[in-house]
């Protein structure tokens, strides 16, 4: 389960997943995220912009799963641990006054695609 190609391919399921919801239908994100049934135009337009840009990570993740050992591969890796960890850590704490439904899922696969990525990037640098 530690194999890059996986984590790549994992990796882009759920940012193009994620991405395309949040361009599609960015207040059910904020809902389901943050519990907020009736987010303003600016929250929307945040959310879409956000979700363009988590379908970006989840294409280029797509395209480099089959680009072992390159050091685009090794560049993109230490940025989606650098996203997750900031993903965690801002869904986190933005979960302390309120919480939707799918928060504290979401902070737990971040957390967990954070380790898998250190957890990589751990394995290339001890060879």
């Amino acid at each position: 389960m530690r194999t890059r190609a996986m984590l790549f391919t994992a990796m882009a399921l759920i940012e193009v997943g994620a991405g395309l919801s949040l361009l599609g239908l960015p207040a059910l994100g904020i809902s389901l995220l943050l519990g907020v049934g009736d987010p303003a135009l600016e929250a929307l337009v945040v959310a879409r912009i956000c979700g363009a840009g988590v379908l970006a990570l989840g294409v280029a993740c797509w395209l480099a799963r089959d680009d072992s050992g390159s050091r685009s591969q090794d560049g993109l890796l230490w940025g989606m641990l650098i996203y997750n960890i900031g993903a965690c850590s801002v869904l986190a704490l933005t979960g302390l006054p309120t919480a939707g439904v799918a928060l504290w899922p979401v902070v737990a696969l971040h957390g967990a695609m954070t380790i898998w990525c250190a957890l990589n990037l751990r394995g290339s640098a001890a060879s």
